[in-house]
């Protein structure tokens, strides 16, 4: 905000005189314009990063999206951390829950998922 309040300096003594209402209009309107892009900068960095959540022992749970995304990679991708197995999987789409017994995946089968899935290894 203090590149804003600079910039309308360096404006206003490059354009020379002015009213004082003018001025203040000037000034008011930097400093919106100044702290709406401060809102926006909050809000990138708030926005979720779209990829796939995984509930259970894993260090790290939010698992960015890339195309062609399986099952196995995003249980890898999170650091699972218990040193057992875990003996189910439940994969939540659309509000829609499926459980799967974990040796399926632990036999080579893998499951492609898609952006917003949860996966909860119990």
């Amino acid at each position: 905000m203090k590149i804003w309040f600079v910039i309308l300096l360096l404006s206003l003594a490059a354009t020379g005189c002015t009213t004082k209402s003018k001025a203040r209009l000037e000034t008011q309107n930097a400093f919106l314009a100044g702290q709406n892009a401060v809102l926006q900068q909050q809000a990138q960095a708030a926005a979720p990063v779209p990829g796939v959540t995984i509930i259970g022992a894993v260090q790290n749970p939010q698992v960015p999206w890339v195309s062609g995304l399986t099952l196995a990679q995003a249980i890898a991708t999170a650091n699972y951390l218990d040193s057992r197995a875990p003996k189910q999987i439940i994969i939540t789409r659309g509000g829609e829950s499926a459980a799967l017994d974990a040796k399926v995946l632990l036999n080579g089968a893998d499951i492609p998922l898609e952006i917003g899935d949860v996966i909860e290894l119990r």
